[in-house]
């Protein structure tokens, strides 16, 4: 049953990048390193030191944002690939030198698209549909607070380390309108971001990280309708900050959306109604499954923005932006294309496959030019290659089974799908060749001729299933088959089942 409201949901994505170091000074840029040895007194804000902008993290925020399609610093009234800094002052413990090197109003890209699929049709179909890129700018993060969660008032600790990461803030269009959308564009924002080499995107880690706008708008009907003119009435953005993982995102604007709806169905006063409600930051509690309001939302006159002082404007060149799109290779949606286009894949398979990376993607092309057949390699990898790499918790890069080899083994294999499945297995975890795995599985050899003869015995030994099978039950060929295949380890079905309806014919 559908809801009776609309979900109108915007991300904010942070995404820190890959580069050696901070994005202002020269401490290492690694997760895991004790707490407060990753700084300097650049990072720290001490008095007297000065910023120096990471050539590298702006090249690969700039190859994140071509990859976004965003248009390239061309704002009005300034000379084109301009771009500046700005101070965003607030104060925070995590915030050494309470103010955050940001941009504002002249951002290095802007006005994006990024196209994320969305299942029509589970295991058969995805239709495409564009997200709107407001914006994607470069900023440097902020460290981290450790909150003492036993409940009994400890302290709250500091960790600086974090302090000066170079971060890519992508903000969305409210554009999406339901927790799968919000979910799949997050998937396919953190594929392509690793797949250009932009960041490894690890959430447990903190390097991608997302802030979800949420409000609902409730048709307007009846008699309000012909009055007003108004097709709906929109609750208050609600900011949910800090969310840290897919199901988190897909959990909290559940909640947050109901909790709405709920709230409006509750006002009598027209604060939900007439805009009255404050705009809020809510933090969202995994534990309870709740959001929590935490403050009511800043405007940006809060943040007092200036241009920062210390750093210079930034020109993006042609040559930078042409070095930026040969960085990027291809992207998984246009891979996606050309992966259904040339070798005839569903737009299921051509998903499931990109979304496991280019190599795993190399594997499977390679695959199928030595079947000549994409389909076929595209099911074989699925009912082998990708259980094997789950259980074995590996790579596609680390797998014992190369492309070559694996293409061997499906022309030449067993055809019955669980001997195939047990011979693979062998073959992969206890490296023994073909011959030997057929053994060790208990398959025998079987020639066209002995298998022909074996169903003539089967038939042979069913009367009472021949005639029944002549008399219109076609379902009693099937103890034939089943006969023959036990006889017959390791043989199609198909196969088999051809070989009794010709031998039947001639009874």
């Amino acid at each position: 049953m559908a809801e009776p409201y609309k979900i109108v949901i915007g991300l904010e994505v942070h995404v820190q990048l890959l580069t050696k170091t901070k994005l202002f000074c020269g401490c290492l840029n690694k997760f895991g390193l004790p707490p407060n040895t990753a700084t300097c007194p650049v990072c720290l804000g001490m008095p007297g030191s000065l910023p120096v902008m990471n050539e590298q993290a702006f090249k690969l925020a700039l190859r994140a944002a071509l990859a976004l399609n965003c248009q390239i610093a061309r704002h009005p009234g300034q000379a084109p690939g301009f771009t500046k800094w700005d101070r965003k002052n607030y104060y925070y413990p995590d915030l050494p030198k309470n103010y955050q090197i940001s941009q504002y109003d002249l951002p290095f890209s802007h006005d994006g698209w990024l196209e994320i699929n969305i299942a029509k049709d589970p295991k058969k179909e995805f239709v495409g549909r564009k997200i709107g890129i407001i914006r994607a700018h470069l900023e440097e993060d902020a460290g981290k607070n450790l909150h003492d969660e036993s409940g009994k008032g400890g302290d709250t600790l500091v960790d600086l380390n974090r302090t000066g990461t170079p971060l890519l803030e992508i903000v969305s269009h409210p554009d999406m309108t339901s927790p799968e959308e919000a979910i799949a564009y997050l998937e396919e924002i953190r594929l392509m971001l690793r797949e250009i080499g932009v960041s490894d995107c690890e959430m447990q880690e903190g390097s991608l990280r997302c802030d979800a706008n949420v409000n609902i708008h409730v048709p307007v009907i009846g008699k309000e309708h012909a009055e007003t003119g108004k097709d709906y009435h929109a609750t208050p953005l609600v900011e949910i900050k800090n969310l840290n993982s897919f199901r988190a995102v897909g959990r909290a604007i559940t909640y947050e959306a109901k909790r709405h709806y709920e709230e409006y169905q509750k006002d009598t006063a027209g604060t939900f109604r007439f805009g009255k409600m404050l705009k809020t930051t809510a933090g969202w509690d995994d534990a309870k499954g709740v959001t929590v309001v935490q403050r009511h939302k800043e405007d940006a006159a809060d943040y007092r923005y200036f241009p920062e002082p210390d750093l210079v404007p930034v020109v993006v060149t042609e040559a930078q932006l042409a070095e930026a799109r040969a960085a990027m290779g291809e992207l998984p949606q246009e891979q996606r294309k050309r992966l259904v286009a040339q070798y005839g894949l569903s737009s299921y398979d051509a998903q499931v496959l990109t979304a496991k990376g280019r190599p795993t993607v190399a594997y499977f092309e390679a695959v199928a030019t030595a079947l000549n057949d994409g389909k076929a390699a595209a099911n074989r990898m699925s009912d082998l290659v990708y259980p094997a790499l789950t259980e074995r918790k590996e790579e596609i890069t680390e797998f014992p089974f190369d492309a070559a080899k694996f293409a061997d083994f499906v022309k030449t294999g067993p055809t019955n799908s669980q001997d195939r499945r047990d011979v693979f297995k062998l073959m992969v975890d206890e490296g023994l060749d073909l011959a030997a795995a057929k053994v060790r599985a208990g398959i025998k050899e079987v020639n066209a001729d002995a298998l022909r003869e074996s169903v003539r015995q089967a038939i042979a030994n069913n009367p009472k299933a021949v005639a029944d099978f002549k008399s219109g039950k076609d379902a009693a060929k099937m103890k034939i088959v089943g006969e023959v295949m036990k006889a017959n380890k390791g043989v199609s079905n198909e196969v088999v089942r051809g070989l009794v309806d010709e031998e039947l014919a001639k009874v």
